[in-house]
């Protein structure tokens, strides 16, 4: 079913596509540690720039991430409460796609100022919103400066020293007193503890390992890490109704 509120039909067509199907026939690659992706020794480039020139695919991922997007939302203000937003006079969401998630967050909390800030040829196909302005530009290289930034799903598509780097150009764009960066990521249990979502997680690590060169889901001890090397003085971990939890890191 396509159309619906929680349709989840656009995420089932980009994964089951045959240029996402692919790189699961090229795994060997990343288990024998080579210098290409699973995704780029299929189609001899990594995501990212497979996806800046073939236009169609890359509106097949914001489409699916728009997806998760209207379920994760409405579990972030189910969960955490628009206390969480509490004080954020602007907000800029990293890798926010075709603002789906922006949209969703100003509905909820119209105070807020957007931004949604992606790759100059994302942003270009996403639609005008009241209250979003749309901003292209390279999250390696400087972050829009807001009251707090908002990332879901883009962390798990990098290894440690990239999501470092993330979060320090992210911290760079807050406040120092009053400035937060919302983590909005699947957190991997460790030991025997159950939970009817840890399959899907582990389900993602295998995504992320098919289809990215250095990506991977990540447990709490490897978000400590990565957090705590970015500067962040100290950070809380909300679970929500979905596969994802909230993490809140502090300059």
């Amino acid at each position: 079913m396509r159309k619906g509120e929680h349709s989840m039909a656009a995420f089932v067509l980009l994964e089951s596509s045959p240029v996402m199907l692919a790189p699961w026939h090229a795994l060997s690659t990343r288990a024998l540690v080579n210098v290409k992706s699973p995704f780029e020794k299929a189609h001899g480039e990594d995501i990212w720039s497979y996806a800046e020139d073939n236009l169609a695919h890359s509106q097949l991922i914001n489409e699916a991430m728009a997806c998760d997007a209207r379920v994760a939302v409405p579990a972030i203000i189910e969960n955490c409460g628009k206390e969480l937003f509490d004080g954020v006079g602007t907000l800029v969401d990293v890798g926010g796609g075709n603002g789906t998630t922006m949209s969703l967050l100003i509905k909820a909390c119209p105070w807020i100022q957007g931004i949604n800030f992606d790759l100059p040829y994302v942003v270009a196909a996403a639609p005008k919103g009241e209250g979003v302005e749309n901003v292209g530009g390279d999250m390696f290289q400087c972050v829009p400066k807001a009251d707090a930034a908002f990332l879901m799903w883009v962390l798990h598509d990098w290894g440690d020293e990239e999501c470092i780097h993330i979060l320090k150009k992210c911290r760079e764009a807050i406040p120092e007193d009053k400035g937060k960066v919302i983590i909005v990521e699947a957190v991997l249990e460790e030991g025997k503890e159950e939970n009817k979502l840890k399959d899907v997680r582990l389900m993602l690590d295998m995504v992320m390992m098919a289809h990215t060169g250095t990506g991977k889901e990540r447990t709490l001890r490897e978000w400590d890490y990565v957090i705590k090397e970015a500067g962040f003085s100290h950070y809380t971990v909300k679970p929500i109704r979905a596969v994802q939890s909230v993490i809140i890191a502090f300059p």
